[in-house]
């Protein structure tokens, strides 16, 4: 198959489209990990067991069976309980929830890195956990996971291409339908790598500036 430029040129805008809808559950998704995944790294440092035990249970449980499985119990297997989701809803969550154990991981070894000495500062100064919390620990562990969180969001927005399997039509999906009603894959395909390339690597290279500079920080 020879390459048609006239059809690749004919069909950017539509993948283009598509694309919005990839960023837009990109963000959703990320928005979901972030703020999850600090939940579940303070529970699981939690000195209740009843806190601590589940969550680490769920952690285990959603890091050990693949995403996909996720996605289709989310999309298909809710709905027989009542709970029916849009696949844009079922995506952000299920790609939410994946990597928020993932994320947690990264809060945990960020929190364990902050000297005890700070948590011992806040004690002298009678500040309550709450605010030790948001004014102490917090800004100390955002500027150490910073690298890390976002090379998680890079690999969600790759990630988004398998939506396609709970029917959202992302970018991935799109140059899917491009290709069965054109017979043509070459294009479609080509230029969502090219898509996902452009985005990806740019964002690569920002996440090893910024470590680099928050290293020669600390």
């Amino acid at each position: 198959m020879i390459w048609d430029w006239d059809f690749a040129i004919e069909i950017l805008p539509q993948l283009l489209r598509a694309t919005i809808v990839t960023l837009q559950a990109t963000l959703f998704a990320s928005i979901t990990a972030v703020l999850f995944g600090f939940v579940l790294a303070v529970l699981r440092r939690s000195r209740i067991r009843l806190l601590r035990w589940p969550t680490t249970g769920f952690v285990e449980v959603i890091r050990s069976t693949p995403l996909l499985l996720q996605l289709y119990f989310i999309f298909f297997v809710l709905p027989e309980y009542g709970l029916r989701l849009s696949p844009m809803v079922a995506g952000v969550l299920g790609l939410g929830l994946h990597y928020a154990t993932y994320i947690s991981e990264v809060y945990r070894a960020g929190i364990e890195d902050v000297p005890r000495g700070q948590w011992e500062a806040s004690i002298i100064l009678n500040l309550s956990k709450p605010r030790t919390w948001i004014s102490v620990i917090i800004p100390q562990v955002i500027t150490r996971v910073i690298p890390s969180l976002g090379n998680y969001i890079v690999q969600m927005f790759k990630a988004t291409a398998i939506l396609e399997a709970i029917t959202l039509v992302e970018l991935l999906g799109e140059a899917n339908v491009i290709g069965a009603q054109s017979f043509r894959y070459l294009e479609p395909f080509t230029l969502v790598g090219l898509i996902f390339l452009a985005m990806s690597y740019p964002s690569a290279l920002a996440l090893r500036y910024v470590e680099r500079k928050l290293h020669v920080r600390h």
